[in-house]
């Protein structure tokens, strides 16, 4: 375990720990990247590194053992699914008037503190950045620095402000990690605070030979579908429900045939009945929506003539027949239609109602 277990961007990686063993690692580092590209590992990893009790070095460079105190309980914090859901089920358990004033944070470790989005606005808020404020300037308990993670670049305006406060002066026994897909989110006076690095995208032939080793259950042309849908974000691909994209990928192609001319409303009305209410429902719809979106930019793709960026490659028949009868602008306006279902999820609206609607207003006479 360590940082050979990280793949792709070699050079940003090698940069970071250069600079652990030179004790120059900037006080506050923002990691942009994808989705799936590594920044929360990334960020774990050097936390891990410069808090190890038994350090070693791999390729010459500093690296984590694993297996001490610190790195036991600071790697806790990598299934970040999980631990969010066990945050956030903690705070449900608790009387209404608390819940609403108790933030999501993850602590697995005393001196590392993990901030994600708090829900229902998914945003940084700025109770969560004052408990960053309380506890920052206290010396580490256990571990040789203090680390806090923000996970998300969407901060709200007072809570970005509060941490601006913070970047100007920082303890010098204390690191910040600033996570985000798009940096300029980031206020430009946090930017201007912080060193950025950024992590790309791994090629198709790479994940694919990574998940040769990581998936041997599935066969080639499945790693080959897996590698194209996650844009080369090996952490999206480690983590990719095949099952679960297959089954939605199957609803919305019944629903993109069911707006063909003699298309078959019966089928139509079989698979919208099935998304329903509730937390269950929520993330199916979530994945078909995305699905759908892949779909649309696949018809885009051939419409153009650029069949050899088409990712979802095992059904580019059934795509070709599709995009026969799809012109760009019926394409832009599913995309539009598609939107609206989305806003309509964050207004609870009746999904099965949304979807339907959806697919009989792009009906072909």
């Amino acid at each position: 375990m360590g940082f050979s277990d990280f793949h792709g961007n070699s050079g940003t990686v090698r940069c970071l720990r250069e600079m652990v063993a030179r004790q120059r690692l900037p006080q506050a580092i923002i990691l942009a990247g994808p989705a799936g590209s590594g920044k929360y590992t990334l960020a774990l990893m050097l936390a891990r590194t410069i808090n190890c009790l038994e350090p070693t070095t791999t390729e010459g460079l500093p690296d984590f053992c694993g297996k001490c105190s610190n790195c036991l309980r600071i790697g806790q914090a990598e299934d970040f699914g999980s631990r969010f859901a066990e945050a956030l089920e903690a705070r449900e358990g608790l009387r209404e008037t608390d819940k609403k004033e108790t933030r999501i944070l993850i602590q697995t470790h005393p001196d590392v503190l993990v901030i994600p989005p708090d829900p229902p606005q998914m945003m940084i808020k700025v109770d969560q950045v004052r408990q960053v404020i309380e506890g920052i300037y206290y010396r580490p308990a256990e571990a040789k620095e203090r680390v806090y993670l923000f996970t998300d670049s969407a901060f709200m305006k007072e809570a970005a402000n509060s941490l601006l406060k913070v970047l100007e002066e920082p303890p010098e026994f204390a690191t910040i990690f600033l996570l985000g897909e798009n940096p300029g989110e980031f206020l430009p006076t946090i930017r201007s605070r912080s060193m950025m690095f950024t992590l790309g995208t791994l090629p198709s032939e790479e994940i694919e030979s990574y998940l040769a080793r990581q998936r041997p259950d599935w066969n080639a042309q499945q790693r080959a579908l897996v590698a194209r849908l996650c844009g080369g974000a090996v952490g999206s691909a480690r983590s990719f429900d095949l099952a679960d994209y297959t089954a939605a990928r199957s609803h919305a192609l019944i629903i993109l045939n069911s707006v063909q001319p003699a298309g078959d409303h019966s089928e139509l009305f079989k698979v919208t009945e099935t998304y329903r209410a509730g937390a269950e429902g929520r993330e199916k719809t979530e994945q078909l929506v995305h699905t759908l979106y892949s779909l649309l930019q696949d018809l885009l793709f051939l419409n153009s003539g650029t069949p050899e960026l088409v990712r979802n490659t095992d059904i580019q028949g059934e795509l070709k027949q599709l995009a026969a009868a799809a012109d760009f602008a019926w394409i832009t306006t599913a995309a539009e239609r598609l939107s609206e279902v989305e806003r309509g999820m964050r207004r609870n609206l009746l999904r099965s109602l949304s979807l339907d609607a959806f697919a009989t207003t792009l009906e072909r006479n």
